[in-house]
């Protein structure tokens, strides 16, 4: 990730995006750059539009969960329950008048 934080801030200072400029700013943020990987950023994000990401990431719309429709579910849960046990009480309890008479 480091590599790519270095990109953004050299790309955001309008600096090229070089392999020397890059491994300057790792190391300035206390990291020993590997030059292999510095390399592969370098050449890959030499390929992308960078403006054209970041303009994407800051419009993508944020979803909040729907907590409310879980209280709902479960309040639901419980009256079922609540009216199944009143069904099951009501037949034990016809159970044992049907024994009297039948």
């Amino acid at each position: 990730m480091e590599y790519i934080y270095a990109a953004l801030l050299l790309h955001e200072l309008g600096k090229p995006l070089e392999e020397n400029a890059l491994s300057s700013v790792i190391k300035a943020a206390g990291i020993e750059p590997d030059m292999a990987r510095v390399k592969q950023v370098v050449e890959t994000l030499s390929k992308v539009d960078i403006d054209k990401i970041l303009a994407q990431a800051q419009a993508a719309p944020v979803m909040a969960p729907p907590v409310a429709e879980k209280k709902e579910v479960k309040e639901e849960k419980k009256e079922e329950k609540k009216k199944e046990e009143k069904k099951e009480e009501e037949e034990v309890a016809l159970e044992g008048l049907a024994g009297l008479f039948g």
